[in-house]
């Protein structure tokens, strides 16, 4: 039990419900509250079903069938968030708005950089490998419905305050957007680095 807490402990670090309602604080300032649990919900059933494909057969999809080296997605993934973090620097909470296409696809833009990264990806591997497939997707399930819990939370909140506060609420809003671009920067650059690192330990390697 230990194993599945520990399991647990380590995606949902990395999936970090505060970190990802910074990500969507332009759908969680704009939508109503059902609309925003739908999307959501959409975005994570996304997520947690590839969660559960690297769960199963771990990193073989890039090295056996993609060629490639999994480094490079961290690098590429480190890029994206990079980009991501330099548009908050300029334009707040609606750096992302611009980047998400038709409101038709919002679950897939959720899902994926938001959730699928080289980090959730790896932690994914890294469960499938400590436990038999079920109890794999198990804690994969559990912990993408807790981190959707905990963020519809953090928007009910928001609504909550911004009823009572709005004209506060909105400097909030856009003053967290700006700050959190150090945190989404600060992330980008540690994928770029991991990423360049393990290219260089496995080049070594071979």
């Amino acid at each position: 039990m230990d194993l599945y807490i520990r399991s647990f402990l380590l995606l949902f670090a990395l999936l970090n419900p505060f970190l990802m309602s910074i990500y969507l604080l332009d759908l969680i300032h704009d939508l109503d509250g059902k609309v925003f649990a739908r999307v959501l919900a959409r975005g994570s059933l996304i997520a947690a079903s590839v969660f559960a494909i690297f769960a199963w057969s771990g990193d073989a999809i890039f090295s056996r069938y993609l060629q490639v080296n999994f480094a490079s997605f961290q690098v590429f993934g480190g890029v994206i968030f990079l980009l991501i973090g330099l548009r908050f620097v300029f334009e707040g909470v609606h750096a992302v708005r611009g980047l998400r296409g038709p409101p038709e696809h919002i679950a897939g833009s959720i899902a994926m950089p938001f959730m699928i990264g080289p980090g959730t990806l790896s932690a994914s591997v890294v469960v499938g490998a400590r436990h038999p497939v079920e109890g794999a997707i198990a804690i994969i399930a559990a912990t993408v419905t807790t981190t959707v819990i905990l963020v519809l939370a953090l928007k009910q909140l928001h609504d909550r305050l911004r009823t009572k506060h709005a004209r506060l609420t909105d400097r909030y809003v856009e003053l967290v957007g700006r700050i959190s671009a150090l945190l989404v920067g600060t992330f980008a650059v540690e994928m770029i680095m991991k990423g360049v690192l393990t290219w260089i330990a496995n080049g070594q390697a071979g």
